[in-house]
C-alpha cells in the first residue's frame, strides 16, 4: 500500500512521525519501532550518499534525515524517556532530538553529541541555507555513517536481549 504524496507532505509539514504513528496504531513493541527507524536511517544514508556529487542540498537533507532516524532508533532501543514522549506526541521535535542525544550519549558515548552536531550542521547550513557544496557535504558523510552504525549496534543488542528474555521465559 502506498501513502498518497499529499498526505505525506501534510504529515511532514506538521512534523508528524509516521513511524511513531503507525507503530502506535499497530501496538508495536519498542524493538520493532527501533528497527523501523534504523531501516529508514539506512535508506536515507544510501540516498544521501548517492546525491552528494550532484545535489548537495538534497544530499544534506537525506543525510540529516538518516541521523535523525538513527537518533530515534537509539533512543527507542535504549528505552529513553524522550522516545516515549515522542510516541505519545506522535512526533519528534528538535528539542526532543537534542535531549535524546544528550541522554543517549551518557550510555553510548560522548562522541554522539559531536556526530549529531555535524548532522545538524548539514540540516541548517546544507539544507535550509544551501551554503554547502558537494565537497563540504561529502566531508560529513562519515559522521552520519557513525551515528547510523551506532544506532544499528544498539538496536541489534536490544533485539538480542529481548529474544533472550523470551527464550528464557519460555514465550
Amino acid at each position: 500500500m502506498e501513502i498518497p504524496q499529499t498526505l505525506l507532505e501534510m504529515a511532514r509539514r506538521q512534523g508528524l512521525d509516521l513511524v511513531e504513528l503507525v507503530s502506535r496504531a499497530l501496538s508495536l513493541d519498542p524493538n520493532r519501532r527501533a528497527s523501523a527507524h534504523v531501516e529508514l536511517a539506512e535508506r536515507f544514508l544510501a540516498e544521501g550518499r548517492g546525491l552528494v556529487d550532484r545535489d548537495p542540498v538534497q544530499a544534506s537533507e537525506k543525510l540529516y534525515r538518516a541521523a535523525e532516524e538513527a537518533v530515534k532508533a537509539l533512543a527507542t532501543a535504549l528505552g529513553l524517556g524522550e522516545a516515549e514522549r515522542a510516541r505519545e506526541y506522535g512526533r519528534w521535535t528538535a528539542q526532543l532530538l537534542f535531549q535524546a542525544v544528550d541522554s543517549a550519549s551518557r550510555i553510548a558515548g560522548r562522541d554522539l553529541r559531536l556526530l549529531w552536531r555535524a548532522a545538524w550542521f548539514l540540516h541548517v547550513e546544507g539544507l535550509h541555507e544551501a551554503r554547502l557544496n558537494s565537497a563540504q557535504v561529502k566531508e560529513d558523510v562519515e559522521y552520519v555513517e557513525k551515528i547510523v552504525d551506532l544506532a544499528s549496534k544498539y538496536v541489534k543488542k536490544a533485539r538480542g536481549l529481548a529474544e533472550g528474555n523470551r527464550a528464557g521465559s519460555g514465550a
